[in-house]
C-alpha cells in the first residue's frame, strides 16, 4: 500500500546522449532503490527543437540505456526522449520495467512559443500505468497547463481511463515561469484529488535558457512532502495509498465533479 519513487534532478549536457546518460547511470547508482525512478523530459538531450537529428527509434540508444538501467536496478524508470516511429517525431514518455516491457505516452501539447508544435507531432490520448497498488497518470511539462486533459475521471463517469492516484511530470520548465510551475502543480493535486510529482531540469540550455528545477512531491491537498529546489540532488519518497483513500473519503468532492468527453 506504499509507493515509493525517486526523484533525479539534475542539469543536462545539451544535445550530448552519451554523456547524458554517462550522468544518469551515476546519478543512478548513487540512489538508494525504490519501486520508481523519475527523470526529466528529454533527459538524454535537453529541449531541442533539432528532432530530425536527434530522433532516435524505439530500438535506440537512449531506450536501450532505459531498458539496461530498469533491469539491473529493479526499478522502473522514466522520463521522456526525442522519438522517430512512422515517419513522424514525437516527445515521448516512456514507462520502462525491470521485466523489460515499455508503455509509452506522446506529449500532447506542444509548446508553440519554442516551436515545439512544428517540429513534433502531437499525441492523441493519455496513458494510465498501474504500479503496486498506484495509478499514474504521466505527462508532459506544457500539458500542466491543460486541467481538461489532466483531469480525474470518478469511475462510473464513462470515461475511457480508470481514475489515477498520482499525476506525474516530467518537465524542462524555465525558471522564468517558475511561480506558474509551482502554482499549477498545487492546483492539479487539489482539484484531482491525488498525489502530484513534477521533474524538472537544472542548469542552462544550448538556448541560453535557465532552468530553476523546483521538482517536487504533493500531497492530495496541495503540501509539500518533497521540494529539491534549485539543487543538483535527488529524493525518495514514500506515498501512502491508506492516506489518500481516507482523504477521498472524508472530503468526497469528486463525486460533484462535472462529466465531460475529450474529444
Amino acid at each position: 500500500m506504499v509507493l515509493t519513487i525517486t526523484l533525479i534532478q539534475s542539469k543536462l549536457d545539451w544535445e550530448d546522449i552519451e554523456a547524458n546518460l554517462d550522468r544518469f547511470t551515476d546519478l543512478i547508482n548513487q540512489t538508494d532503490r525504490s519501486d520508481l525512478m523519475i527523470l526529466p523530459e528529454m533527459f538524454s538531450t535537453g529541449f531541442s527543437m533539432r528532432s530530425e537529428q536527434l530522433a532516435e527509434g524505439m530500438d535506440g540508444r537512449t531506450v536501450s540505456w532505459m531498458r539496461e538501467q530498469a533491469n539491473r536496478t529493479d526499478t522502473t524508470i522514466c522520463g521522456s526522449v526525442i522519438i522517430h516511429e512512422h515517419n513522424k517525431f514525437v516527445n515521448r514518455f516512456i514507462w520502462a520495467r525491470p521485466n523489460g516491457t515499455i508503455q509509452h505516452y506522446d506529449k500532447k501539447h506542444l509548446f508553440r512559443m519554442s516551436e515545439e508544435n512544428e517540429n513534433y507531432s502531437p499525441g492523441q490520448k493519455r496513458l494510465i500505468v498501474k504500479l503496486k497498488d498506484f495509478n499514474i497518470c504521466p505527462q508532459i511539462c506544457y500539458d500542466l497547463r491543460f486541467p481538461v486533459f489532466s483531469r480525474n475521471v470518478a469511475q462510473g463517469a464513462g470515461a475511457p481511463d480508470p481514475p489515477y492516484d498520482l499525476l506525474l511530470y516530467v518537465a524542462n520548465w524555465p525558471s522564468a515561469r517558475r511561480l506558474h510551475w509551482r502554482a499549477l502543480l498545487q492546483a492539479r493535486a487539489i482539484e484531482n484529488q491525488c498525489y502530484v510529482v513534477g521533474v524538472n531540469r537544472i542548469g542552462v540550455d544550448g538556448n541560453k535558457t535557465v532552468y530553476q528545477g523546483d521538482s517536487c512531491v504533493l500531497d492530495p491537498q496541495g503540501s509539500y512532502l518533497a521540494d529539491l529546489a534549485d539543487d543538483a540532488t535527488s529524493v525518495t519518497v514514500s506515498l501512502d495509498m491508506p492516506l489518500l483513500k481516507a482523504y477521498r473519503e472524508n472530503f468526497p468532492a469528486w463525486k460533484d465533479s462535472d462529466r465531460f468527453d475529450l474529444k
